[in-house]
């Protein structure tokens, strides 16, 4: 009888233990997370579970308490920061990695290459035709991300020098539908993370300065040659640290960066 009361204890005691650590944000750190988590709950230490929905969801839930580490593919921005501290917590910004961002295009789609000025002018809308590109006579579908997608934000500053996108650009809810919309869309283009692109899309080959075209590789992008590269955050309040560092400790440690680079990310 009292072998069994121990072994009840033990168990309760580890049940006590083990803690459900949540992460929602970006979608582009979605597969990062779920190969990361899946690999440290077989730890028995903590339960990580992850949801995706764009980098201003992940951080209003951090906001609003439902998460316990926002992940995102841009920086923080003041108005969110305001919102925590207006709550009194303390935000940590930890980078686990960075992301190449792909252009992509339909298969069926003769354009191999865009300059940074064609692809403002494409998401911008002074361009709407393939053949204004080197392309065919083709109407250009243009699809993006939603407005609290990182990635959307990342791409209007970065690649549209912070210009809006025209009314014609088709938003998006998830990276996996821009993916499948233009696989089906023979006219369409599409940003994505690298990680997500797979044969049924093209990659274009992107240049910044009119000459250099470099499609998007982990190693040109580790090298700096591939223009389009951002850092993949995670935020979490500096009152929940002793809850979330053991797992945020093991995505920076040489075994959860290799797990970085496996899903196809880069890392640091």
């Amino acid at each position: 009888m009292k072998k069994v009361l121990l072994a009840l204890s033990i168990v309760a005691a580890s049940t006590a233990f083990a803690q459900n650590i949540k992460l929602k944000g970006s979608d582009t750190i979605l597969p990062i997370g779920q190969e990361e988590a899946a690999v440290y709950n077989k730890t028995g230490k903590d339960q990580v579970s992850v949801t995706g929905g764009g980098s201003g969801v992940g951080l209003a839930a951090l906001v609003d308490n439902t998460t316990d580490i926002a992940t995102a593919s841009r920086k923080i921005k003041m108005e969110e920061k305001i919102k925590l501290q207006e709550g009194g917590k303390k935000v940590k910004e930890v980078e686990i990695g960075k992301d190449a961002l792909s252009v992509i295009v339909n298969p069926a789609n003769k354009v191999t290459k865009l300059t940074r000025e064609q692809l403002e002018g494409i998401y911008t809308g002074t361009i709407t035709n393939w053949k204004d590109v080197g392309g065919s006579d083709m109407n250009i579908v243009v699809y993006g991300r939603e407005s609290s997608s990182g990635t959307f934000e990342f791409f209007k500053e970065h690649v549209c020098n912070k210009k809006n996108f025209a009314a014609s650009v088709l938003a998006m809810p998830a990276t996996g539908a821009i993916v499948q919309s233009v696989a089906q869309t023979k006219g369409a283009i599409g940003y994505i993370g690298m990680a997500y692109s797979n044969n049924k899309v093209r990659e274009i080959a992107v240049s910044y300065d009119g000459k250099n075209f470099v499609k998007p590789t982990v190693a040109a992008a580790k090298k700096g040659a591939y223009p389009i590269v951002r850092s993949l955050y995670f935020y979490y309040t500096e009152n929940n640290a002793a809850k979330v560092k053991p797992f945020v400790d093991f995505v920076l440690s040489k075994k959860g960066q290799a797990i970085v680079d496996k899903v196809g990310y880069l890392s640091l």
